[in-house]
């Protein structure tokens, strides 16, 4: 790759620090430092303002990677990444250097769509914003902000004023109003400081992204196929660690008594190679939905349901198979398996969640709208 230098040094301070994350809960900011410095944040950002230029298959091996490491780091990665893809959609009139921003890294970025009200119904916001002249007013319970009290830039989502439609704003982080309610205490995932947020903001006008109603719509053409793609990358990632670990984990460790290493018994061999085939059928699927959102067919979005939540219910499994594998060495945390069989358990109830997601694709394939 173009930047596998810059993708080697965040990859290295994420696994060097994942246990610690994990452990205390703790937002990744040396890694998020990496991120910014290398350039990555910039990714899939054109390079007319300073971005890479990298399209969906680069971005899924970059997630990927980075989920092997620390899944928390990655979510934050793959947020970041989904709105500053929206707002490139759309840039707002009113934020002329934002997009120079997020790809330089001077800006980590974030989603604010579900709310209390709508729960993992993240299109359906239940908020609505008023209007004043110039001025707009965003009130909202969000939750599960990624990167919450950390980003410096909160793609945020409201019903219109006259609640027909949805909008999106940009708003930055240091605008007074937004507040971060509590820490995030996850099963896993456990830095990515996913809490809710309470909007009580007064933004301009020309802060939206996008023309007035047409958030639903950079949703489902621009969020969805990155967001899917992302977090299915993010389970892959996780599927990769801990198949490693405990393949790993087989290769070098014997049972005395016999004279055998794990690896020697059959049922062994055969579940560790259920694993790698459940891998491999996972990344081959992500590379054909990179190929289809990068150019785009008739199969694309049929590709966009379906990647996340296979890849989701194959990270359960995966992970799940490990932990039996390994036994009380995954148990007890001596290996990083038993991390990432709890960061694999949010992707598949993370909106929208993986049975959402299959009720959508039965939809598409039998003929019935989405909505």
């Amino acid at each position: 790759m173009r930047f596998s230098q810059a993708l080697a040094d965040v990859v290295k301070v994420a696994r060097d620090n994942a246990q610690r994350v994990d452990a205390e809960a703790a937002f990744p900011a040396d890694a998020v430092t990496e991120l910014r410095a290398g350039g990555l944040l910039g990714l899939v950002l054109p390079e007319d303002v300073g971005g890479l230029g990298a399209g969906p298959a680069e971005f899924a091996d970059v997630v990927s990677e980075i989920a092997a490491a620390c899944g928390s780091t990655a979510m934050i990665y793959l947020m970041h990444t989904a709105a500053a893809v929206t707002v490139a959609a759309a840039p707002p009139a009113g934020l002329p250097g934002v997009l120079t921003d997020l790809a330089s890294g001077e800006a980590l970025a974030t989603l604010a769509f579900s709310e209390r009200g709508s729960r993992s119904h993240f299109w359906a916001p239940v908020s609505a914003a008023t209007v004043d002249g110039d001025l707009v007013h965003l009130r909202a319970d969000k939750s599960f902000v990624t990167s919450a009290g950390y980003a410096d830039l909160y793609v945020v989502s409201t019903g219109s004023p006259h609640r027909t439609d949805v909008d999106l704003y940009a708003v930055p982080g240091i605008v007074d109003g937004l507040a971060a309610q509590g820490s995030w205490r996850g099963m896993g995932l456990r830095g990515n400081a996913s809490a809710p947020m309470t909007l009580d903001v007064t933004v301009p006008a020309e802060y939206r992204v996008g023309a007035p109603g047409a958030g639903f719509g950079l949703m489902m053409q621009t969020v969805l196929p990155w967001f899917n793609l992302g977090n299915a990358a993010v389970s892959v990632g996780l599927a990769a660690a801990a198949t490693d670990a405990a393949v790993g984990h087989v290769a070098q460790t014997r049972l005395e008594h016999l004279g055998q290493s794990l690896r020697d018994l059959p049922t062994i061999r055969a579940s560790v190679a259920r694993m790698g085939i459940a891998l491999a059928t996972q990344r081959a699927y992500l590379r054909q939905t990179a190929d289809a959102v990068s150019v785009p067919n008739e199969a694309t979005m049929l590709h966009v349901l379906g990647v996340k939540a296979a890849a989701n219910d194959a990270a359960l499994e995966i992970t799940e198979a490990a932990m039996r594998v390994c036994g009380g060495a995954a148990f007890s945390k001596a290996l990083p398996i038993e991390r990432s069989f709890r960061d694999a358990r949010a992707g598949s109830v993370m909106a929208p969640t993986a049975d959402a997601l299959y009720d959508f694709y039965g939809r598409a394939v039998t003929g019935l709208p989405l909505f």
